[in-house]
């Protein structure tokens, strides 16, 4: 597996406080990777090293296997979660002149624009002020400057601010077509289902340190706590029937439909396996519904910082 950014064992102090501690994160090519954590964790911090805003006080960042260096800057494409545009200035405008800033030419930056805002339907946009526009519009108009260049490395800090469910919805799948394409994309943000639906990759950070990282669907495997809903057709009393149940298992989410006699409920395994549990659940009912619980990412980021005693 190859890498476009490889960060090792990165820290940061300002003044007394240490905003990163000894962090490292290996960032596949081609992949939409999370970075994660609360407020305050070393996010920003990491994502500006990355831009060369500021400099580690120890360890190192490599990008595409060479040590990190201005010349890195053109092929990175930054979202900051703060926005940078001038209020004042007409659109068209903007954007040329901050595409020219990236290196590209008047001539070209006017074609890609052009291509964008038909893609994003802002066509009639050109000679409106950013002040006329509303968040979301705005944001449109950011995410378009931000890929222009057709950088090999994009971070996104909370891309969806601002927009509507069908704006949102238009830029993900944006975000996805570029990856298709062969860009890699760092992802910050605290909504978790944005985690779920985007990111293969995930690293957590709390308080200056790196305390989890990897597949998102490994760390899933790995916080998995053998809880099975289950969902029963039976004939008995329903209380008969859990506390014959709970004489094994441990029980909870209990529900009971009476009037098609449907019992559901959640099943926690200690030390019995799946073969001898369903066994058990034929021998009561009919079973129509058995499905393993697997952690969302939003109950993993919980779980895991309660774990490492960061609460």
């Amino acid at each position: 597996m190859s890498s476009i950014l490889v960060a090792e064992n990165i820290s940061k102090k300002f003044g007394e406080h240490t905003a990163l501690s000894n962090v490292s994160i290996n960032i596949p090519k081609n992949s939409i990777y999370g970075l994660l954590g609360p407020n305050g964790a070393g996010k920003t911090t990491l994502i500006r090293i990355i831009n060369q805003i500021t400099y580690p006080d120890q360890g190192q960042v490599l990008f595409d296997g060479e040590p990190l260096a201005p010349k890195h800057i053109a092929t990175i494409g930054y979202l900051p979660e703060e926005r940078g545009l001038y209020k004042s200035m007409k659109v068209g405008e903007q954007a040329l002149y901050l595409a020219q800033l990236k290196g590209l030419s008047k001539a070209e930056a006017k074609k890609r624009l052009l291509y964008w805002f038909e893609r994003l339907e802002i066509g009639d946009w050109w000679n409106k002020k950013i002040q006329e526009l509303s968040k979301g519009m705005a944001q449109k108009i950011q995410f378009i400057v931000t890929v222009l260049h057709e950088p090999k490395l994009l971070i996104f800090d909370e891309p969806f601010s601002g927009f509507d469910p069908i704006n949102a919805n238009k830029i993900k799948d944006e975000i996805l077509e570029l990856t298709n394409q062969g860009t890699s994309i760092i992802f910050s943000t605290h909504r978790m289902e944005s985690v779920e639906e985007l990111c293969e990759y995930i690293a957590l950070i709390h308080k200056s340190e790196k305390i989890l990282d990897g597949k998102l669907k490994d760390i899933k495997r790995e916080f998995k706590n053998n809880v099975y809903k289950i969902g029963l057709q039976i004939s008995a009393d329903a209380q008969e029937v859990l506390q014959k149940l709970q004489v094994d298992y441990r029980l909870s989410d209990s529900f009971y439909d009476s009037s098609d006699q449907q019992l559901s409920f959640s099943v926690k395994l200690e030390d019995s396996d799946t073969t001898t549990l369903l066994r058990n659940l034929n021998g009561v009912g009919n079973l129509y519904h058995f499905e393993e619980t697997i952690p969302s990412a939003n109950d993993i980021f919980i779980q895991a910082i309660k774990s490492k005693g960061h609460e």
